[in-house]
């Protein structure tokens, strides 16, 4: 059984045991019991009262946070000829059609995010088996197959967030830094729990909200209080 240290031990003591916080104070707490040199992620876990073994039970979607993520994210776009041209103005590390695929199938995947027009995913697909895995391929779903790549590009440079209910029915998502303070982790937040309560299946039965924790990179799980998303969701 894998041993904590002594600093995660202080810090998970500020956590009580059995108590679910309201997000206010889980925030508050997660900045507190970040004590790493590095600027930690605040991550979220969602458990939702789905089955993703069913199709209609499969929550999928992206989200755009009013606060993006705090990082440098480099993004990749498939196009030809003017739309290859506008993803680069727009502010795409790297743009192309079958040299980027070629690259790619050598080994290459030094980019975070990857979008693509309609009209090259045939050409996409062939190294769907690299891009899969990794959480690379481009979607209709989440916005990442489109033909207006700018704004895709834009999306993903700001802090658009992509998210895929697990087979354990659990949501994993990240909301920002621990630098960014409580007010815009808590708006951050809204906006992701926004989402999720607006893609709730229509074949969900029983509570949706099962379980919320938030956590930073190195710091303990703290427990949500379900009943608090209304309230959140109201910051938007």
């Amino acid at each position: 059984m894998a041993k904590h240290g002594k600093r995660y031990r202080e810090v998970a003591a500020k956590v009580t045991p059995g108590h679910r916080y309201p997000y206010p104070e889980a925030v508050g707490l997660a900045v507190e019991t970040a004590s790493t040199k590095f600027d930690e992620t605040v991550e979220t876990a969602v458990a939702l009262g789905v089955n993703p073994r069913h199709a209609d039970q499969m929550v999928r979607g992206a989200v755009v946070l009013p606060h993006g993520l705090g990082k440098t994210v480099r993004v990749l776009v498939f196009a030809k000829g003017e739309k290859e041209k506008e993803a680069l103005d727009a502010g795409a590390d790297f743009a192309g059609a079958e040299d980027l695929i070629a690259k790619i199938q050598g080994g290459w995947l030094d980019f975070d995010k990857a979008v693509a027009t309609p009209d090259i995913m045939g050409q996409v697909g062939k190294i769907g088996k690299i891009l899969g895995p990794r959480g690379l391929m481009p979607n209709v779903k989440v916005g990442t197959v489109t033909f207006d790549v700018a704004k895709a590009v834009n999306e993903l440079k700001g802090g658009k967030v992509e998210f895929r209910v697990d087979r354990a029915g659990v949501v994993h998502a990240p909301v920002g830094k621990v630098s960014f303070g409580a007010e815009k982790l808590l708006q951050n937040l809204a906006a992701l729990m926004d989402t999720l309560m607006r893609l709730k299946p229509a074949t969900s039965k029983g509570t949706y909200m099962k379980g919320i924790h938030l956590s930073t990179t190195m710091g303990p799980g703290i427990p949500v209080d379900p009943a608090d998303v209304k309230n959140l969701i109201r910051l938007l």
